[in-house]
């Protein structure tokens, strides 16, 4: 019942204008931070390790709006999933840095997309296919309902979903040596299991991928960060350059590159990030446990 719910929830709500869906997200987030859940209760955490600066007053309303906005993407994304990039193009109203994002794919060694938790990383992948084919690594949803719809929405013209296994990673290193764009999210805590190591993130020790800096050092593709930052009536699209870290042949380094240039990312609107995600979690000992 609760994923024939779900599933309903996102074709009811793709249907509406996206102002109107913005609405809905905004309530869903009030409500959230309402009844002081797991996300509002895990954004707190974050807050306070990230910003240590901050009083528990300022901490409480960056919460409350950043849970807004995390709801506000949820709605999008059903609108977007549904649609192709013919409709989402009336919604990006500015483009900033584009310019830099086609001369490193006309260096031609590949361009490796960072699209962190931050604005509404659904528009990423439809912007970028727009541009030339895509290929991005996809990992399958709990609810196999809306499984199947996200997975499809995705699966749109000139993109590639790759799974997270190692036909996946192959799929992208092709990608990458034929000279097209690979989007991966950079600020996904990894399996145990995968390749990773701790790096510095807003200043707290971080379980970060090392999948990046095994492409990087593997391809010599050339790196940028994409988001779309959520502005009145559509999205900002912004191309950053990334920290020139990330390249070290050094995977610690890397690894420090990897998220400073995410924080670089998410400084633009510090309230559009998934801050209720556990980004702190699966730390190795001695490292504390925060959730």
């Amino acid at each position: 019942m609760r994923d024939r719910f779900a599933l309903f929830f996102f074709k009811l709500i793709s249907r509406l204008p996206l102002i109107w869906g913005r609405a809905v997200g905004a309530v869903a987030g009030g409500l959230m931070w309402l009844f002081c859940g797991r996300e509002a209760k895990t954004t707190m955490t974050n807050l306070a390790l990230c910003f240590p600066h901050m009083s528990k007053a300022e901490r409480c309303a960056f919460a409350r709006k950043s849970l807004r906005e995390t709801a506000k993407t949820a709605a999008e994304a059903g609108a977007i999933w549904h649609h192709s990039w013919d409709w989402l193009q009336q919604y990006i109203l500015e483009v900033k840095g584009e310019e830099l994002l086609r001369e490193r794919l006309a260096e031609g060694r590949g361009l490796l997309v960072l699209a962190p938790h931050h604005g509404n990383w659904e528009v990423v992948g439809l912007y970028l296919a727009s541009i030339a084919p895509l290929t991005a690594m996809y990992q399958p949803l709990k609810n196999p309902c809306v499984d199947a719809m996200v997975l499809k929405g995705r699966s749109k013209a000139n993109t590639t979903m790759a799974p997270t296994n190692r036909r996946g990673v192959m799929m992208l290193f092709k990608a990458l040596q034929s000279g097209t764009i690979v989007g991966v999210l950079p600020d996904q805590v990894p399996d145990r299991e995968a390749a990773s190591g701790v790096a510095p993130f807003f200043g707290q020790p971080a379980l970060t991928i090392g999948l990046i800096h095994g492409l990087i050092q593997r391809t010599g593709c050339a790196v940028v960060s994409v988001f779309a930052e959520r502005i009145p009536g559509g999205f900002r699209m912004r191309v950053l350059d990334v920290d020139e870290a990330i390249y070290s042949a050094d995977e610690n380094t890397s690894l420090a590159g990897l998220n400073a240039s995410v924080e670089r990312c998410v400084e633009f609107s510090p309230e559009q990030y998934q801050w209720e995600y556990k980004r702190f979690r699966r730390l190795p000992a001695p490292y504390p446990k925060h959730y």
